[in-house]
């Protein structure tokens, strides 16, 4: 599986590379903190695979990256993605690495 550090993220979201950012996590996660993904809830991705772009670079992330890496497997096997990257650590790495203001649960 790919991955992708928060680092590495940070520098894509800074140079304004075309890319698309989902949340997996649960609605009250998202209220709690946010990266500016879209949220799609893991129990809702394989109803929403319309909205997961096949033609460019696609990162996936959750709040420690488990259930995005389970995401991520269940889209290629199932519906041929090829373009996914895991948030390694999720959004506890970004908090740690990147913004060390946001909260953390």
């Amino acid at each position: 599986m790919q991955e992708i550090t928060a680092i590495e993220l940070k520098r894509m979201k800074d140079a304004g590379e075309n890319f698309q950012l989902i949340d997996v996590r649960e609605e009250h996660e998202f209220e709690i903190c946010q990266i500016g993904g879209e949220l799609i809830p893991m129990a809702e991705v394989m109803n929403n695979i319309e909205k997961i772009s096949k033609d460019k670079k696609v990162v996936v992330h959750c709040r420690s990256g488990k259930r995005s890496a389970a995401v991520i497997q269940a889209l290629q096997s199932q519906h041929g993605f090829n373009n996914l990257y895991n948030l390694k650590g999720g959004i506890l790495a970004w908090a740690d690495e990147v913004d060390t203001t946001m909260p953390k649960y």
